[in-house]
């Protein structure tokens, strides 16, 4: 039942210590407003920095050649080992563990023309398997299938960007069923794809045109040669181990020197997915120790306040207990202000920090390329404030407990 007469000495104590009072609400207050925005924070943080992966394949290995630096059965020191199609075929033969692989050439090219429109883009001769590996998906059309690589079809496959620049001015940009002329030569816009990945590496994919491996190669006149791959191992096995033993492979095969590291090199995006988990581990822990000691300071300062408000009011507490008042209502008063001031400080330190995000949200829009979307999950906020409600009524228990046993007698004669 709402007791009017207790609401109104909780207020008037409030009201008569207005420095203390603030002073003990604003440790908690600062307690919740710094596990909620740095929470926060720390999300805008990661989910700016995962974006950059986009649906790209986390267990995905990029493997290429480059001059070696050591000397080997009579070789010499400086060569460059050509990546070709049987290089691929052995590694499909020798590691069942790769799932897709996806060799790639790079082609050549000056400006791309559609009707009166250019610009220069990079062309790719790929294979089917990368769209189950980059951050891409088609948007419109298809992608390269089998057919495709088998006849050496001239047929393309362009980013968005490519579609905006080359076939700006058109009803409606369409571009499938269309042509683009690169090199002299026509190629048929089959599918047109988009990134998944955020900021300028999503404007970087999407600024690419993918044509069939074997059109790429035939027409730079480079048969069964690629310039590098990329392959994605199953998610049951490490890559570290098949990272190696491809490299061995390769070494073998082109004939480097086993401790030549050089001569063939790689990125596992798994280690560096790895490592970007254990980072934002780290800053989680971090906030969390950051956080909750704020809300403990608090807490352990609402405590002290309420020590210092029952020594305060021992005269008082003896006169009401000498009156009749029952122990019960003692705890009770004293109990309700301290929960009252911890949840009023509470609330509007999960408001203001929550508003503060909501501003960096709306201030960063999409132009962060490492900070997007901050948020705070609502039910870890409501959780601290909750659990701060409860550490403040048991840290304000005590003194209440305290005051419930002060005797009339002395409490009197208390000056």
């Amino acid at each position: 039942m709402f007791d009017f007469d207790k609401w109104q000495e909780i207020f008037d104590t409030i009201k008569k210590h207005k420095l203390r009072t603030f002073l003990t609400a604003l440790g908690v207050f600062w307690g919740i407003f710094m596990l909620v925005f740095l929470m926060g924070s720390g999300k805008g943080l990661e989910n700016g920095v995962m974006g950059q992966f986009g649906t790209h394949a986390t267990n995905a290995l990029y493997v290429w050649t480059q001059r070696t630096t050591m000397p080997y059965k009579g070789l010499p020191a400086g060569r460059y080992n050509q990546l070709t199609i049987d290089d691929i075929q052995a590694i499909e033969d020798n590691f069942p563990q790769v799932e897709y692989i996806a060799p790639r050439m790079f082609v050549p090219s000056g400006e791309i023309v559609h009707g009166n429109n250019s610009a220069a883009f990079d062309v790719r001769g790929e294979r089917p398997d990368l769209q189950h590996i980059e951050a891409m998906y088609i948007d419109e059309g298809r992608f390269i299938n089998e057919f495709d690589l088998k006849d050496r079809r001239k047929i393309a496959v362009i980013g968005n960007r490519v579609r905006e620049v080359l076939f700006e001015g058109e009803k409606d940009q369409n571009a499938i069923g269309k042509y683009l002329r690169i090199n002299g030569t026509d190629y048929l816009v089959v599918g047109i794809f988009k990134s998944s990945r955020k900021g300028e590496d999503g404007v970087d994919d999407e600024q690419t045109i993918y044509i069939p491996l074997t059109t790429a190669q035939q027409v730079t006149n480079r048969h069964n040669e690629i310039n590098w791959f990329v392959c994605t191992i199953n998610k049951n096995f490490r890559v570290d181990p098949i990272d190696e033993g491809i490299k061995s492979l390769l070494r073998k095969r082109h004939r480097i020197h086993p401790d030549d590291r050089q001569g063939v090199r790689s990125d596992n995006i798994e280690e560096e997915f790895r490592e970007i988990n254990g980072l934002f581990f780290g800053i989680r822990l971090i906030v969390w120790i950051v956080g909750i000691g704020s809300l403990l300071a608090g807490v352990i300062g609402v405590g002290n306040i309420m020590l210092i408000i029952v020594k305060e009011r021992t005269k008082e507490i003896g006169i009401r207990k000498a009156m009749g008042a029952t122990p019960s209502s003692i705890v009770s008063m004293i109990l309700l202000e301290s929960v009252f001031i911890t949840t009023m400080a509470g609330y509007f330190g999960l408001l203001v920090s929550t508003g503060l995000i909501l501003l960096m949200n709306t201030a960063v829009g999409e132009g962060s390329d490492f900070f997007a979307n901050p948020e705070v999950d609502m039910a870890v906020g409501l959780g601290a404030l909750v659990i701060l409600v409860i550490s403040g009524a048991l840290t304000g228990l005590i003194p209440a407990l305290q005051a419930s046993r002060v005797n009339p007698v002395i409490a009197l004669k208390d000056e």
